[in-house]
């Protein structure tokens, strides 16, 4: 008798040269399935994620600095340094935005209602249609700055309008909210924090 051990029949593998093949199918099958797994659950805590709360880098931190032209009054030009002391709203809007149309009502009435002021940022806009249009629709900012080339509102981290931040006595910004203010967001978000930063 041979010490030779007997070759597998026909047709039929050996377990030991079965074993690596399935192995290699086995990780064929679930490498795709688990990143497939992975790409769900980013895309979950994405779709999770409200697209009008950005974090701010500004958050926390001092206001950007700026000296701008009021929109009403070329040659007056004001500067951060006016708002020191006081809390205050910065509105970035625009006469051609139609978003900032939704929500211009909100600040009509809060500006009615609040001792806060609220400032506007006039964005990439034209004096000549800025100014009616305030006129058109109320005017409920303290003032307006003309940032007609938009290089303010680019240190603000703004990148599209509206936007609407708080800063607060010390100059530090409190809030950031993307797109237009709802009842909801003036109510929950911003009147109490203001009600808690500003007494």
């Amino acid at each position: 008798m041979s010490g030779v051990a007997p070759a597998a029949p026909p047709g039929q593998q050996s377990t030991t040269a079965a074993t690596p093949a399935r192995r290699w199918r086995l990780a064929l099958f679930l490498v795709p399935l688990l990143a497939f797994g992975v790409l769900a659950v980013l895309l979950g805590r994405g779709l999770s994620l409200n697209p009008r709360e950005v974090p701010s880098p500004f958050v926390g931190k001092p206001a950007p600095a700026f000296a701008l032209p009021r929109l009403d009054d070329p040659g007056r030009i004001v500067t951060q340094e006016a708002f020191r002391g006081r809390t205050w709203v910065l509105n970035v809007w625009a006469s051609w935005c139609g978003p900032c149309r939704e929500e211009h009502p909100l600040w009509v009435d809060f500006a009615r209602r609040s001792r806060v002021p609220v400032v506007g940022l006039n964005y990439k806009d034209q004096r000549a249609q800025a100014q009616p249009w305030l006129r058109q629709l109320g005017d409920p900012y303290a003032m307006s700055l003309f940032d007609g080339d938009g290089k303010v509102a680019i240190d603000w981290g703004v990148y599209g309008v509206p936007e609407t931040f708080v800063i607060d006595r010390q100059g530090i910004v409190r809030f950031k909210h993307v797109g237009p203010v709802t009842p909801a967001v003036m109510r929950e978000k911003i009147e109490p924090l203001l009600k808690a930063i500003d007494g």
